[in-house]
């Protein structure tokens, strides 16, 4: 990169959300294998991947044995959030909390989405950094044309008091409702990465083929979600 660029930019925080138990599944999700890697890995490798400057993986349930079987290079740090059965909220102000004092925003990512590139997760920083919002995420056109919000979703420093606020199994979209004047949506094509919380997802998420994330329109403002 540029040197001239690379002072330019800010400085982005990756937080990926592994804490969950997977009590739907029997059995920790993140290990499960996928194309000869472990779920979350290719959760990790993307991330890697990106122009995100550090990656923050936020473990919970079994996290000796997850982090045992992740390769983490060195922009990669584990956080253990032991509060996770009270909800995702707990993993995301674990993960706010190890952020380097000079990250001025933090993509979230989910530890359950394999299918999210580092082509998509460029694409989400650069329409963020190119924007005043201070919330940046894709959308895709689900059934009807209707929109499906996706993730990462990028959220400035300056929101993350407000973040840290959130209970049990609140996330962004949750305080998304009550600002969609923060919100800055990327149109991307395709069907958006999908979950993987059953079988049923696991087994779909093996033959899903995403291809890489081409932006449709960058840096719209929308409201609501």
């Amino acid at each position: 990169m540029d040197p001239v660029e690379s002072r330019r930019r800010p400085f982005l925080s990756g937080i990926i959300l592994a804490a969950g138990s997977s009590t739907r599944m029997g059995r920790p999700k993140q290990l499960l294998r996928l194309e000869n890697r472990p779920l979350l890995q290719h959760v990790v490798d993307a991330a890697v991947a990106s122009r995100l400057d550090e990656i923050i993986l936020v473990l919970g349930h079994r996290a000796e044995e997850i982090h045992a079987a992740i390769a983490c290079p060195a922009r990669v740090r584990v956080v253990v959030n032991t509060a996770y059965t009270d909800g995702q909220s707990t993993s995301l102000r674990a993960g706010f909390g190890a952020a380097s004092p000079g990250a001025q925003a933090a993509a979230v990512l989910l530890g359950d989405q394999p299918r999210v590139t580092a082509q998509l997760i460029d694409l989400v920083a650069t329409a963020f950094a190119k924007s005043a919002a201070c919330v940046a995420r894709p959308v895709y056109a689900g059934v009807g044309g209707r929109p499906v919000p996706g993730h990462p979703v990028f959220l400035a420093r300056r929101v993350w008091p407000e973040m840290n606020k959130l209970r049990g199994d609140q996330g962004a979209r949750a305080l998304l409702l009550a600002h969609p004047e923060w919100l800055c949506e990327v149109s991307v094509e395709g069907e958006a990465p999908p979950d993987v919380d059953t079988w049923e997802d696991y087994r779909s998420s093996a033959g899903y083929g995403a291809p890489p994330a081409t932006e449709a329109q960058s840096g719209n403002h929308r409201g609501g979600t």
